[in-house]
């Protein structure tokens, strides 16, 4: 495992197998492929982790009812994840799905660990369950539930609001109640352990209302992983489920005991805002209990809402309503990088964001087929126009010579790479399309077209085409991460293939790197405009 990289991990939760992959899922697993992306590009040595859950009632009880088993079940629905995520360029190094021996070896490990240190132990349960989320809850969070979505004869979920059972069961307990103090110092001294900072004040508020024990086995089903001293115990899908953070990278395999030290714990783990609990309470509290290292980071993201455009509000997204928007809807009308744009740039991560075909279409006008597209078709249409087909013969110390794009481009990846260390990808676009709209604007008040017409002009005319295709440049490799296909596409426009897969991006980013006297293509328009209803 020796490398003189800095290791970087990154994670996306690991999605229920009980449907295909929505906008959801794509938006989280976008979300982590554009930081991993990115990290690559600052020369880290990244591993980037998806996959899915695979056990627990709800899956068996899916494959139930459409006649399967619930391994058929899930080898069923594993292929859509896949397609998908090929589909929106998610550059993932590892797909883990809960049923792989890997990670079954690594929940006994855990049981045996967990026994040993004492903090497991066997008891009945008896109280409220909800299948669909897979949680336990309390009389008292049932009875607030009942005052809030009073239905008669029914107790229903805090969560989604559908029916509660009632379960009564043997079941394995893990002393969560024993942390309590250690995870509220846990945040104390970490405090962008939850990321964003507002969603820390959730976490800590359930921490400090008290914890209790939680169940983490169940006997009344026989689809997940067995308990290994204790037949016909299998494992709470979550207590399975969040292991497999750890799994990926050798817990539990002998084997792979220096791949584990290299690369745990993970810096990032991305989840929604609906599951930060499990992941900073109990799975802290799992690891603290055996003794190994917390992840650095859990960023938290919001919901994605569609906007009214009646009210301006953002609803709910449902079938019921009319208004779910599928994966492959955006991808028709955007295209793959418009639809990885849009998502990451204009929805703010960290927050709920409403969204709409109306807002879609304006952004990817705006920013991509006006401003960016733009950009490349004009500078390297004239590029190829004025110098024959190529890059300017670029003379000595063009680089220090003083010019509004220059001005502009100094420092940008220090600007840049501070905010999408942190998930503020917005911020850092705006970096970039500040740069970008920069050199829209020196396109007018230079006016080549103009300045070519005079040959007593020519080194000016160099000089404005240099200045625009370098700035072009820059912007190619700090939208990469957001549109690697385009980014790339532009860099071999400009002959510039070597600069396709950077491994140090603030080099990159320093105005001077333009090739000179090299073939450049115009192409097509890498974003033909939408045309608004």
């Amino acid at each position: 495992m020796a490398d003189s990289r800095k290791p970087f991990y990154v994670t996306t939760p690991i999605y229920y197998v009980n449907a295909a992959p929505h906008l959801g899922t794509a938006y989280c697993t976008i979300l982590c492929d554009v930081q991993a992306r990115y990290r690559r590009a600052m020369g880290e040595d990244v591993k980037f982790l998806t996959g899915l859950d695979e056990h627990g009632e709800k899956v068996q009880l899916a494959a139930e009812d459409h006649g399967m088993t619930p391994q058929e079940w899930c080898d069923s629905l594993a292929p859509a994840f896949h397609d998908i995520w090929k589909t929106l360029e998610i550059s993932n190094d590892d797909f883990i799905r809960t049923t792989q021996p890997r990670q079954v070896r690594a929940v006994q490990h855990l049981w045996n660990r967990m026994k040993e240190a004492g903090y497991i132990y066997k008891d009945s349960y008896d109280g409220w369950y909800c299948v669909h989320e897979e949680t336990y809850y309390t009389d008292t969070q049932v009875a607030k539930s009942d005052e809030e979505h009073h239905v008669e004869g029914q107790h229903l979920c805090p969560e989604c609001q559908r029916e509660l059972q009632r379960v009564k069961e043997e079941s394995w307990f893990f002393k969560l109640s024993a942390f309590q103090d250690r995870l509220l110092a846990l945040y104390d001294e970490h405090p962008d352990f939850v990321m964003p900072d507002f969603r820390m004040n959730e976490v800590r508020s359930f921490v400090e209302s008290g914890l209790r024990d939680i169940s983490v086995s169940r006997t009344s089903f026989d689809w997940g992983i067995p308990v290994p001293f204790d037949d016909g115990h299998v494992t709470y899908v979550w207590f399975d489920a969040l292991l497999n953070y750890a799994t990926a990278v050798g817990f539990g395999d002998p084997d792979a005991a220096e791949e584990f030290a290299y690369r745990w714990p993970a810096q990032y783990h991305v989840v929604g805002k609906d599951i930060i609990r499990f992941h900073c309470v109990i799975w802290p509290a799992m690891l603290m209990a055996i003794g190994e290292a917390l992840p650095e980071h859990v960023f938290a993201h919001g919901f994605l809402m569609v906007r009214n455009e009646a009210t301006g509000q953002g609803e709910k997204m449902s079938k019921s309503r009319g208004n779910a928007i599928a994966p492959a809807d955006v991808i028709d009308l955007l295209g793959v990088e418009g639809y990885r744009y849009y998502f990451m740039t204009d929805c703010v991560p960290g927050e709920d964001g409403a969204i709409s075909y109306n807002r879609m279409q304006q952004v990817y006008n705006a920013d991509l087929a006006n401003s960016w597209g733009n950009l490349v078709s004009r500078s390297l249409n004239m590029s190829a126009k004025y110098f024959d087909g190529k890059t300017p013969v670029l003379p000595e110390g063009w680089a220090e010579r003083e010019n509004p794009l220059r001005e502009v481009a100094l420092g940008i990846a220090e600007r840049y790479c501070p905010r999408m260390g942190v998930f503020d990808f917005v911020g850092a676009k705006d970096e970039v399309m500040a740069l970008v709209r920069a050199a829209n604007h020196y396109i007018e008040e230079s006016a080549p077209w103009t300045v070519a017409k005079d040959p007593a002009r020519a080194d000016e005319l160099e000089q404005i085409i240099t200045n625009l295709l370098e700035s072009i440049r820059i912007c190619a490799h700090l939208f990469a991460p957001f549109m690697p296909e385009t980014s790339a596409e532009v860099l071999r426009r400009l002959s510039l293939e070597a600069e396709i897969d950077c491994c140090d991006l603030s080099a990159a980013c320093e105005w001077g790197g333009l090739a000179s006297n090299v073939p450049v293509s115009k192409g097509d328009a890498l974003f033909p405009r939408l045309a608004t209803k």
